[in-house]
């Protein structure tokens, strides 16, 4: 079942969290996107930005990218982190946790597997906050997707991107950052696996004002037809293993192989947000394939990550 919508957690999130996508105004998203290019170019010039500032790291899920890109890109800037791996708030109230981490680091970034964790973290906690994944949203995947495409097009106004399969955080994220940078956005996902219809509502509010689309489908052919970028995910996350033999029949029509590649655009790039299991959601061969920009998007989550901490943390 999809995650329950909250654009308005416990307490309005302080102006300086990322506790959802939201939390990042469209001005704020091109600032970011800008600030990431002129990091990525000339990394001295920042390596020092954020000497004597120190992240805290909640980890409630395993993690290579997400984990690594930040404990990087924290040192990289001058600062430090400290991590602690664990369900949050079982040992102790999680409000306390809070307010002991904000008396020693200067910001903290959490993993969970409940949006609410996250959002309690942001409203007792009086240093930014930065949601590295929840059930709902997955901010910081998807502004280093969409810096990736701007990376490969340039101008992301009237390009396409099309996601196929679940209807999950990494689509949610990607939705609503599309449809506010004037992107086209379409969803094609098997019966039973939908987006949260909240969330599809407000992309489609973003895209009106913005001059561009949102599409939900159950054909991944019509999702992908004129696509500049064709994006997918496992299609059992971490907390759904019971579900994964359900799910391996279910999306199966869904996988993104070169047969659907070639409905897309000539010059489509694949992405994916790793780990991929290759031979279910996609193919060997697409991911190996000159199309894919994977690996560019997990480079692009250490280059987002330090400008968005140059931001929140400055």
């Amino acid at each position: 079942m999809p995650a329950t919508f909250s654009a308005s957690p416990v307490a309005k999130a302080k102006a300086q969290d990322l506790t959802c996508d939201l939390d990042l105004s469209r001005e704020g998203m091109l600032e970011l996107l800008d600030l990431t290019h002129k990091v990525k170019i000339s990394p001295a010039r920042y390596a020092q930005a954020l000497s004597g500032r120190y992240l805290s790291l909640l980890f409630e899920k395993p993690s290579l990218r997400t984990r690594l890109t930040f404990e990087l890109a924290i040192k990289q800037l001058g600062g430090d982190s400290v991590c602690s791996i664990g369900p949050i708030g079982d040992r102790e109230p999680l409000k306390d946790i809070a307010r002991n981490l904000d008396r020693w680091t200067n910001g903290i970034v959490a993993r969970t597997f409940s949006q609410k964790t996250v959002d309690d973290l942001a409203h007792w906690s009086k240093v930014p906050v930065i949601n590295a994944l929840t059930d709902l949203y997955h901010p910081c995947q998807a502004l280093a997707d969409v810096f990736t495409m701007e990376e490969k097009f340039g101008s992301l106004k009237g390009k396409k991107l099309a996601f196929i399969g679940d209807g999950n955080n990494v689509a949610h994220s990607l939705m609503l950052c599309a449809s506010r940078l004037g992107m086209d956005f379409s969803l094609a996902h098997p019966n039973g696996y939908p987006a949260n219809p909240k969330i599809i509502q407000q992309a489609e509010i973003f895209a009106a004002d913005n001059h561009s689309s949102v599409l939900i489908t159950g054909d991944p052919a019509e999702a992908v037809a004129g696509a500049h970028g064709v994006y997918t995910d496992v299609w059992a996350s971490m907390g759904q293993e019971s579900e994964a033999g359900q799910r391996r029949l279910d999306f199966q029509p869904y996988q993104v192989n070169e047969a659907l590649m070639a409905k897309a655009l000539p010059d489509a790039v694949f992405l994916h947000c790793l780990p991929a299991k290759r031979g279910e959601e996609t193919t060997d061969a697409v991911m190996e394939s000159p199309q894919s920009v994977v690996f560019d998007q997990a480079e692009n989550r250490l280059h987002v990550q330090k400008a968005l901490l140059l931001m929140l943390l400055s």
